[in-house]
């Protein structure tokens, strides 16, 4: 499905308006390379024992500017000609003989994505990172961009570690992570996963380790946790730590630790309590893990996790169930708009007649687009899609009355618990309908909660 192309336009939503030029000047007083503004994100993963039942359950809230809105993409299985290539964000590069469907919650400005998954059911989460590797101003492969081509090209998460970093030697990692004429740029860390295990992998510049898990829960948040339990490494990750005096080459080998900050941006302060929250709520819920207990921890704003001030908030949220038997459905949950505490999960399933549901496409504007233009990011266009716009027209309307504001909520979690209610039973083998059966059920439940706001 496609959907026409907008106009150029510099008209933001009011509330835009009214709180662009004070979120700008905070953003153009900061460091380029080590911003004290927020910037942040949280991914988690439970597998088996940690889950209730035998299924991998990925989730992560995306904490991006509050202005920026994120949109949902769907991306059919596809075949490309010998010496092909694909332009991501900023650079070219090959593309791949067969890319594999894909689903994925992305900035709407951008190629592509903060997190997503494929048919395979592999799951991918990024995250900025900043390390003693200096962070370079230079246009190469977007940690997002890393995300969406591990997932077009990975049938499994291991496989995907091998995307990305093969990826990661062959074209590097930078460029601007923002829609701003100041330039903003990070490394990445990646959480993994597919049925059957998770990976941790981090960077600093062109150095990474790896770490894998196949039971348990695990978290990152915005800093280096990959200690001394390294599952794969950059063939030159200790010798360049040696020869930059970064360790002793006696002492044993800690990423973290040998590679980590030894003084922390603020923002990254602040990521370790996060980190910490993160791991607390995962610990509390140990052996009872749930898709629900999963979306409650992305919701908890006391933490953090669930994030709102500093001119930054969470823009979206994603919750996935891969469930180890083969015959059942990879199920993933997103929401599409910010705040996952005001917002409502709704189910996608691959299958073979799923199309693009265009109330969560954002507008294109071509080559007029700012990230076209040079210099770039000039101007600002109105990225809002179709549930984004009546989903925040619904928040502003109950603002200030309380009782207005339980009842929509209410609303949303009547809808929320049904789409769950239909989670938990293809999970259970309750229902068991045909794929293509529920090729349809993402666009429903937009249409349901587009149905509430309007």
């Amino acid at each position: 499905m496609t959907v026409p192309e907008f106009s150029l336009i510099t008209v933001l939503p009011e509330q835009a308006v009214s709180e662009a030029p004070a979120i700008r000047t905070e953003l153009r007083s900061s460091s380029m390379s080590i911003p004290e503004y927020p910037s942040s994100c949280d991914c988690l993963v439970s597998l088996p024992p940690a889950s209730l039942s035998p299924v991998v359950i990925f989730a992560k809230n995306s904490d991006r500017p509050c202005l920026e809105v994120q949109e949902i993409v769907y991306y059919g299985a596809a075949t490309h000609p010998p010496g092909s290539k694909v332009m991501c964000t900023y650079v070219e590069v090959e593309q791949t003989p067969k890319t594999l469907a894909v689903l994925l919650s992305r900035p709407a400005w951008l190629w592509g994505a903060e997190m997503g998954a494929n048919e395979m059911g592999v799951c991918i989460g990024n995250e900025a990172v900043w390390t003693k590797e200096p962070v370079e101003e230079c246009d190469a492969l977007l940690g997002m961009d890393l995300v969406r081509l591990a997932l077009e090209r990975a049938p499994s998460a291991k496989v995907a570690v091998k995307v990305i970093t093969d990826l990661l030697a062959q074209y590097g990692q930078g460029g601007s992570c923002k829609e701003e004429p100041q330039p903003f740029m990070y490394h990445n860390t990646f959480l993994l996963c597919d049925r059957f295990e998770a990976y941790v992998l981090e960077t600093a510049g062109p150095y990474w380790a790896v770490e894998r898990i196949t039971e348990g829960a695990r978290n990152i948040s915005n800093q280096l946790s990959i200690g001394t339990m390294i599952w794969q490494e950059h063939p030159q990750l200790r010798s360049h730590a040696l020869a930059q005096g970064w360790w002793n080459g006696t002492e044993e080998f800690n990423f973290r630790v040998v590679y980590s900050l030894k003084t922390q941006p603020v923002r990254m302060e602040a990521a370790k309590a996060r980190y910490q929250a993160g791991r607390e709520l995962l610990h509390k819920q140990e052996g009872n893990i749930t898709a629900q207990s999963m979306m409650q921890i992305l919701r908890d704003k006391e933490s953090g996790i669930c994030m709102d001030s500093g001119g930054f908030r969470t823009t979206s949220s994603m919750v996935s169930v891969l469930p180890r038997c083969p015959h059942l459905p990879c199920i993933h949950l997103l929401t599409a708009t910010p705040d996952p505490s005001r917002s409502v999960f709704k189910p996608f399933v691959f299958g073979p007649r799923v199309t693009q549901v265009p109330w969560v496409l954002s507008p294109t504007f071509g080559e007029n687009d700012p990230l076209r233009q040079t210099p770039r990011f000039q101007t600002h266009v109105d990225r809002r899609h179709e549930l984004y716009r009546h989903h925040q027209r619904a928040l502003e309307a109950s603002e200030g009355n309380e009782d207005t504001q339980r009842n929509l909520q209410d609303k949303q979690r009547k809808i929320e618990a049904e789409n769950l209610k239909l989670v938990n039973n293809l999970l259970s083998g309750i229902e068991t309908p045909d794929p293509s059966d529920l090729s349809d059920l993402f666009l429903h439940c937009v249409e349901q909660e587009l149905a509430l706001y309007k």
